[in-house]
């Protein structure tokens, strides 16, 4: 009987790799996802003095969100092309030097001599060069996986978490310090792009995996742009990205919605609500951290069919419960439940090295959506039923996802690698 761990991937080929060199790729990538949580949440922090040094409008600030999302989404649909032609790790060398710029422009764009048209160009590079940064990291997050020969992606999106903790408190404090955009932002930028490109050298090629494998045919998913787009086709990719949609949709509608759904439904204070926003952030990152021991003892399927429970409980309580203490319960099970599904999604999603870019590209877009779409579509229905009963749209995306769960096995190993 094989001792491996149920999560463990359906080879233990490393590739020539040694201990060091796997585990220096691993704390890279700590680094990696915690520098991208950064970025993203140093901006998000500056929001207000931005507009301030605009004079803009909501609807003004709204299109100036659009340009980042708009970026993120051209990012996205590009990236599996770009990786399958110069591979994950030179495709973060490239991202964080041109995603930090971008960044950068949008703070001085800000600062300097205000200009909304250059900030929505500076966020739409920054925007396409980070989602191309995130499938990139992904993929070799997912090689890494099957290199350690245990489940780590929850760890990986952990630090991400972190990055973006680090990101909002650095934020604060530049607005506690009146420091302007431009050398906070610039600064941020020059740190990602230092650290990231030091990181970067420990990374390792992610089709390591394939040594061994019969060579990929030329009409392979991965030697052809229709090859990559056909992966759409197939079901399990479908399948996937419903459980990323579903986690996804139930994390994002916290992000944004958590805070007035309890000011508005619970009665509690705005300083309340954003404490309970912040026992939700350290249920997801706890989740995650401990989340792995669960995924090597149990495996996927159980441990993301446990998950969506944990998450429709935590929904309901919120939704339907008679206090805001009682929510409490129901905040830290949401965050629970909902903290595995992404991360989970692209290991799977990851699974062969041969169409990895291409999957985890096309599950990545999916789950995207999740945080385009699902903020506006939580704002019209709470518009007209309430915040709390325009949740029960997550709770029904988390059923799914929870039903779809099946779609994440794990491969069969190989009679070569059980021996």
């Amino acid at each position: 009987m094989s001792s491996t761990p149920a999560s463990a991937p359906a080879t233990s080929n490393t590739g020539g790799l040694d201990r060091r060199q796997i585990v220096a790729w691993r704390n890279a990538m700590f680094v990696v996802f915690a520098l991208c949580g950064l970025a993203l949440a140093s901006w998000v922090s500056r929001l207000p003095a931005v507009r301030d040094e605009l004079g803009a409008s909501t609807l003004d600030m709204g299109v100036l969100i659009f340009g980042l999302s708009f970026g993120s989404i051209l990012g996205l649909l590009g990236s599996s092309h770009i990786i399958a032609r110069i591979g994950a790790r030179t495709t973060l060398r490239w991202g964080f030097t041109i995603a930090p710029i971008g960044l950068a422009i949008a703070g001085v764009a800000a600062t300097v001599s205000p200009n909304f048209v250059v900030i929505f160009v500076g966020l739409a590079v920054f925007g396409a060069s980070f989602s191309m940064s995130d499938v990139a990291m992904n993929v070799s997050g997912a090689a890494n996986e099957r290199a350690l020969g245990r489940a780590i992606m929850p760890i990986y999106h952990a630090f991400f978490s972190f990055g973006t903790i680090a990101g909002a408190g650095l934020g604060a404090l530049a607005e506690v310090l009146d420091v302007p955009i431009a050398l906070h932002i610039g600064f941020v930028s020059l740190v990602i792009i230092v650290l990231g490109q030091l990181s970067i050298r420990f990374l390792q090629d992610e089709n390591f995996a394939m040594d061994g494998d019969e060579p990929v045919a030329d009409d392979d998913h991965s030697k052809s742009w229709r090859g990559r787009l056909s992966i759409w086709r197939d079901p399990r990719t479908l399948l996937i990205g419903v459980i990323v949609l579903g986690m996804a949709f139930a994390e994002g509608s916290a992000n944004d919605w958590l805070t007035l759904a309890m000011v508005d439904g619970h009665d509690v204070s705005g300083t309340v609500g954003a404490l309970m926003f912040g026992i939700f952030v350290t249920a997801m990152t706890v989740g995650r951290l401990s989340g792995v021991f669960l995924l090597d003892r149990f495996g996927r399927v159980p441990v993301l069919r446990g998950s969506a429970v944990l998450a429709m409980v935590g929904l309901l309580i919120v939704i339907f419960g008679p206090s805001a203490e009682i929510a409490i319960v129901g905040i830290v099970l949401w965050g629970l439940g909902s903290s595995l599904g992404f991360p989970v999604g692209m290991s799977a999603a990851a699974d062969d090295p041969k169409t990895a870019a291409a999957r985890v590209s096309a599950v990545a877009t999916i789950g995207y959506c999740a945080f385009l779409v699902g903020p506006p579509i939580i704002g019209v229905l709470g518009e007209h039923f309430g915040i709390l009963n325009a949740l029960l749209v997550v709770l029904v995306l988390v059923i799914a996802a929870g039903i779809a769960s099946g779609a994440a096995r794990e491969p069969k190993k190989s009679a070569d690698a059980e021996a």
